[in-house]
């Protein structure tokens, strides 16, 4: 059966346009121009489709998933007029394939760099459920995106192996770090679906700092991944695997208890190259699905700063990314493909677009936290999204 484009009704409201504004005020076109020269990106000439107006189609067409480009393109030029002026689009009838010959020329690296240079823990001190006794907290953990199955796609990211069920469709994975309180997404890393999450999560853990408080969950544990973790200077609190030795070696008065970590069992009987962290043990009563018991460690060592039982707390509130992941591909995207790009470093780029949008909405409902006294996590992405994108007929369907 054809398949039919969606299209933007005639004379598209303000609304619409202030979206575009939106996402300029949050990536402001000086920093896009500047993403695209450091990367000798920008355009040649101002005919065609000038690339910083390129920049912000992409991350427009995010938003407005299932839409055609040609009707996003539109969106984008007239939202970007006041701005740019008589300097954009000339002739918004802009073919498809001439929107996709020039994303390739753009390319991934300035969507990168915007990406590195503008998004990163905003929330503001004193937030609720942004802060634990001064540190920011931060959750660490992988997930993955569907694309469209192209042979390129196919053959640069991958599918999911038998293990894990057929799959249709070929996947990127990523890793990220979240601000819990916020719910944004920070230093997230790509790669094809084969790549591990804890490969890809260390250039992650590479940006965390002395003002962050980093959890994790039990499948990122690993001396090495560890120790990389501890130099960063941040405090660490990972959950691991019951199969892992710790023996107990001093009683602490909240419940918690020292141990020494080890590279292997040669460092381990010879008592050498160990480091010393803190093991927390719990059980989460009168809850159906918790598991038995819990074990956490963390490289905070002073039980009067971080009691046991505040740090378990705390620990659950990493499931905050998994909310958040949720928000970046089901309720952003609204596609069951979470990618419409047909060749990979167009995939990529658009993965960097998503995590812009993503990212501007989240910096817009901390704002809007932060004026009215409450939690940004309190308030409804979806309803954000709403407010800032019109809904379009579900029954149409659009081409990838």
């Amino acid at each position: 059966m054809a398949r039919v484009k969606a299209e933007l009704s005639a004379g598209a409201r303000l609304a619409d346009y202030l979206t575009v504004g939106f996402l300029a005020m949050n990536c402001p076109l000086d920093k896009v121009r500047q993403a695209l020269a450091a990367n000798d990106a920008q355009s040649k000439r101002r005919r065609g489709l000038p690339h910083d107006v390129l920049v912000y189609f992409v991350m427009a067409m995010v938003l407005y998933a299932n839409v055609a480009y040609e009707e996003v393109l539109r969106l984008v030029v007239e939202g970007l007029r006041p701005l740019l002026g008589d300097d954009g689009v000339s002739n918004t009838s802009v073919t498809k394939g001439a929107i996709s010959q020039a994303r390739g020329q753009v390319g991934v690296a300035p969507l990168r760099q915007l990406y590195q240079e503008q998004v990163g823990p905003n929330g503001p001190v004193g937030m609720p459920g942004v802060w634990y006794v001064g540190l920011r907290v931060m959750a660490i953990d992988g997930s993955t995106l569907d694309m469209p199955d192209e042979v390129a796609n196919a053959q640069h990211f991958g599918y999911p192996g038998a293990s894990r069920g057929s799959s249709a469709f070929p996947q990127l994975r990523f890793v990220a770090m979240a601000e819990c309180g916020t719910h944004t997404l920070c230093y997230a890393n790509p790669g094809p679906y084969a790549t591990g999450e804890v490969t890809l999560a260390g250039p992650v853990i590479d940006q965390a700092n002395a003002s962050m408080l980093v959890t994790a969950d039990r499948n990122f544990y690993s001396y090495a991944f560890w120790q990389r973790a501890v130099a960063t200077g941040a405090k660490l609190l990972f959950r691991v695997k019951r199969n892992l030795q710790l023996p107990r070696e001093k009683e602490l008065p909240d419940g918690s208890y020292l141990t020494t970590l080890y590279a292997g069992d040669k460092d381990r009987r010879r008592l050498t190259n160990g480091t010393v962290v803190r093991v927390i043990e719990y059980v989460l009563d009168g809850i159906s699905d918790s598991e038995p018991s819990y074990r956490l460690i963390t490289n905070w060592l002073d039980v009067n700063a971080a009691p046991g039982i505040e740090l378990a707390a705390l620990y659950h509130r990493r499931w905050t990314i998994e909310q958040t992941f949720d928000e970046f591909k089901v309720h952003l995207a609204d596609r069951d493909v979470v990618l419409r790009s047909k060749r990979p470093e167009l995939a990529e780029q658009e993965f960097y677009a998503l995590l812009l949008a993503h990212s501007a909405i989240r910096r817009l409902m901390t704002q809007a936290a932060a004026a009215s006294g409450q939690a940004a996590e309190d308030l409804s992405f979806i309803h954000a999204v709403r407010v800032l994108k019109r809904r379009l007929p579900t029954s149409v369907a659009i081409p990838p």
